[in-house]
């Protein structure tokens, strides 16, 4: 009977043995990668059924963008150390990089309003399933952005952040109940496309332009069918950063691929194009 018995492990401080969902060593393990998975499907999709999100509006874009009051204090900061005579090469691409993040700030206040506008121009719906919620990154730069402009409005926003080495510290604008924290970048991903109604896309790096060809490609080849605008905003960076004109021109995409998306360069612009297509496809 003794060797049946559940015995104390002194070690441990608890029974043996244990129920294998309590089991942290084995759910933080290699073999339970499914089951961690499969929580970062179940988890969100519980909490969006929860509190009745059905639509959303993505906003992607960089982390390094800052506010204007940020970026221009920066610069005068910069300034201030550069005296006759003391031009080295150290400040003086100090100076051109706060120069660059002044003229990019203007991206953070763009989104912040259109995220604002969209949030506002959404409270109207007077059906609560057929509202769409701006959702980000949740972490800072454009990310920020998007979340601030619907906290000015007086609505909620979706954060959907993930773990990461640098950069990704959760921004304060997101709403806390629907502020999510993900390990595995495809989960995420599926989540920023699965509710997504339309996509705005500010200028970003990797990231933002990684995220933007996926859902490209998902549209083009037709794997998710539903009517989803795409916006890209900053005429001036997209058109340089990305030669759409010149993937047509050597055959790797079709003319109509060119249609997928628009190109758009001020907020109003932005806002009647997003708000006039979603009330066309989904209200």
């Amino acid at each position: 009977m003794d060797d049946e018995r559940v015995v104390s492990d002194e070690d441990e401080g608890k029974l043996w043995p244990i129920k294998s969902y309590n089991n942290l060593d084995f759910l933080n393990s290699v073999d339970a990668r499914t089951v961690r998975m499969l929580c970062e499907y179940l988890e969100p999709q519980s909490r969006f059924r929860k509190h009745g999100i059905r639509n959303t509006i993505v906003m992607y874009g960089s982390a390094r963008v800052r506010p204007l009051e940020d970026s221009q204090q920066h610069l005068d900061q910069v300034e201030s150390e550069i005296k006759p005579g003391t031009e080295t090469e150290g400040l003086v691409r100090a100076l051109e990089a706060a120069q660059s993040a002044v003229h990019m700030s203007r991206y953070y206040e763009d989104a912040a309003t259109l995220s604002e506008r969209l949030t506002r121009w959404s409270m109207g719906i007077k059906q609560d399933r057929k509202r769409f919620y701006v959702c980000s990154g949740g972490g800072p730069g454009i990310m920020e952005a998007a979340n601030r402009g619907a906290h000015r409005a007086g609505g909620k926003s979706i954060g959907l952040n993930i773990s990461l080495p640098f950069e990704q510290e959760p921004n304060l604008y997101q709403s806390r109940e629907l502020a999510f924290e993900f390990h595995y970048f495809f989960m995420r991903k599926f989540w920023f496309v699965y509710l997504a109604k339309a996509l705005c896309v500010f200028p970003g790096g990797f990231g933002t332009l990684d995220e933007l060809f996926d859902l490209l490609t998902l549209v083009q080849t037709q794997k998710t069918r539903k009517q989803m605008p795409i916006l890209l905003y900053g005429r001036e960076y997209w058109e340089e950063i990305v030669n759409f004109n010149a993937l047509q021109k050597w055959g790797m995409i079709d003319r109509d691929d060119l249609d997928l998306f628009r190109i758009c360069n001020d907020v109003d612009g932005a806002f009647e194009y997003l708000t006039t297509e979603l009330t066309n496809h989904y209200l």
